[in-house]
């Protein structure tokens, strides 16, 4: 009997083992979602659904105008069946990069454009997910937000087919939107400079250098975003704070989102949202005890 189970427990454990490397069967999708996450689950990738995505307006994105200008511009193109270029955005926190990516679908859904979420570490699944979506009647961004690249990241030479294609053409229904610190996704190092030839007054990049700027090259629209300056960010604090009811900024408030900025240590738009819900918690709190 003892021979037996311990017969059964193997069986299991080998099971479970080769299940990794079995073909991924793809669960029912819910296309009436607006947009999805690729998930792994049980070692097999699939589309969830986001049930609440988050939806923001364009016009609450601000001081980005020319960059948002180009987003909008591109996308409309793209959800009208023209051509159109898969974008990155990059440069400083906290400055809408990906904020922006989310609001187009408030701007955008109803004309059939839809957002699928996938992680880094997901990225080797991108031929996967773009097989998926290939027949379908809606427009789709797949959103890589904040990213970047080691050397050994098997991601990054998937995205790069992806978006220049290999043997199979790319989908026609399909553009990626990336966000990232970085302009060229990969670290640079000391090192690489020494491969650098100089040819009478031409220089020309070593070859570790020239591929680590090829993935970037294969995003047709580059946007990049600058830090607010303090007049940027008080504008930016001033609408989130009109938006809970508090629609003038006089001395006292502009002292404290000036202060809340000094603590965080930049000026940004994700610091101006978080510092009115911040203010406009602490007045909430205190009319409240006053009332009391």
């Amino acid at each position: 009997m003892a021979n037996i189970e311990s017969l059964i427990n193997r069986a299991e454990s080998i099971l479970e083992r080769l299940s990794a490397y079995l073909p991924s069967i793809q669960q029912d999708v819910d296309w009436n979602a607006l947009a999805w996450r690729w998930q792994i689950m049980n070692g097999r990738g699939c589309l969830q659904a986001v049930p609440h995505p988050h939806q923001i307006k364009l016009e609450a994105i601000c001081n980005v105008d020319a960059q948002k200008a180009e987003v909008v511009r591109n996308t409309a193109q793209f959800v009208s069946g023209f051509p159109a270029n898969s974008v990155l955005l990059t440069g400083a926190r906290g400055t809408g990069k990906s904020t922006l990516v989310k609001a187009l679908l408030s701007e955008f859904a109803k004309d059939g454009l839809r957002i699928v979420e996938v992680e880094k570490q997901d990225l080797v699944a991108l031929p996967e997910i773009v097989s998926l979506l290939r027949a379908r009647p809606e427009r789709f961004i797949i959103f890589c937000d904040d990213l970047s690249f080691e050397a050994t990241d098997p991601g990054y030479k998937t995205l790069k087919v992806v978006l220049d294609g290999s043997i199979a053409t790319t989908s026609d229904n399909v553009v990626v939107y990336a966000t990232s610190n970085r302009r060229h996704l990969m670290p640079e190092y000391m090192a690489e400079n020494l491969e650098t030839q100089y040819v009478g007054e031409e220089i020309r990049p070593g070859e570790t250098s020239e591929e680590k700027v090829s993935l970037s090259e294969r995003f047709g629209l580059w946007l990049s975003f600058y830090a607010f300056d303090q007049d940027e960010y008080l504008t930016v604090a001033a609408y989130w704070l009109s938006e809970y009811g508090i629609a003038e900024m006089n001395d006292e408030v502009r002292r404290a989102a000036l202060t809340f900025s000094l603590t965080r240590g930049a000026r940004s738009g994700r610091v101006a949202y978080q510092f009115a819900r911040d203010y406009a918690g602490r007045q909430a709190l205190a009319n409240q005890k006053s009332a009391s």
